[in-house]
């Protein structure tokens, strides 16, 4: 199974100008159908708190433009957007289509970016969301979302064995962006994706370093610093062979229960 990471140079408050960006890395690239393609957080904007721009119309462009990814790749699809929230604050989420082009997840990030200010602009999620490609049960986070373990591990309990963290994770903290991820892969027996963007805005410069990471924490593809497209294998057998053989997750209190293999 094949996931397809986008590290994006973000281009600041340009819609149009992103879109046009993932469409030509996508045709340098082409995915092969079926896979799992994933941009950044916040993708059509970069981490902007101007929700005059970066929250989606009513049309929802942002979400249809990731639902015709899908279908024109025949690919599931998951990106970051910004989505109306309650009374004037906005949502910071990250929405998942299957190759028919149909919304199949909505996960609204639990954990605003409190030191950003994301806090007086974007209104917490609560709920753990999952969605299955293939024999994965995956499920989506979003950035600072990545220092809070527990949630991953409710997730776990959800099922999921395999976690996305879109993100715009500057250069500055960027080694705990790494291991963090690494952590969050041994920890739960699970692989990880973490998909970050590069370059600069206003406020914060970017290295990438989008990676995949295997069930025993060890890195198996990395974007480096520039923008391009990451390509990965994963191996959903060997991470059910690794949680069966080494029953770290059953002795947790309370245990993560046995995953029920897809149909």
């Amino acid at each position: 199974m094949h996931v397809v990471a986008l590290q994006l140079d973000i281009v600041w408050e340009e819609k149009a100008a992103n879109f046009s960006q993932v469409r030509a890395l996508l045709e340098k690239q082409p995915p092969r159908p079926g896979s799992l393609i994933v941009l950044p957080e916040m993708f059509s904007t970069g981490f902007s708190l101007n929700l005059a721009i970066t929250r989606q119309t009513p049309e929802r462009e942002d979400e249809q433009f990731l639902s015709a990814l899908a279908v024109d790749y025949a690919s599931f699809v998951v990106g970051g957007v910004v989505s109306p929230g309650t009374g004037e604050k906005g949502a910071n989420e990250a929405v998942a289509y299957s190759p028919d082009g149909a919304l199949i997840a909505r996960y609204r990030k639990i954990h605003p970016f409190s030191l950003g200010g994301e806090a007086g602009v974007h209104e917490a999620g609560s709920q753990i969301v999952t969605f299955k490609w293939g024999r994965f049960t995956v499920a989506p986070f979003v950035c600072y979302d990545l220092r809070f373990p527990e949630i991953f591990r409710d997730a776990s309990r959800q099922g999921a064995d395999l976690f996305i963290v879109m993100a715009l994770w500057p250069v500055k903290r960027q080694q705990h962006w790494l291991t963090l991820l690494q952590a969050r892969a041994i920890e739960n027996q699970a692989c990880v994706i973490g998909v970050n963007r590069t370059g600069n805005d206003p406020l914060y410069s970017y290295a990438g370093r989008s990676v995949a990471i295997n069930c025993h924490g060890i890195i198996t593809a990395d974007a480096g610093e520039q923008e391009g497209v990451l390509t990965a294998a994963l191996d959903p057998e060997a991470t059910a062979a690794w949680r069966r053989d080494f029953p770290a997750l059953r002795d947790a209190h309370p245990p993560v229960p046995a995953a029920v293999p897809a149909v």
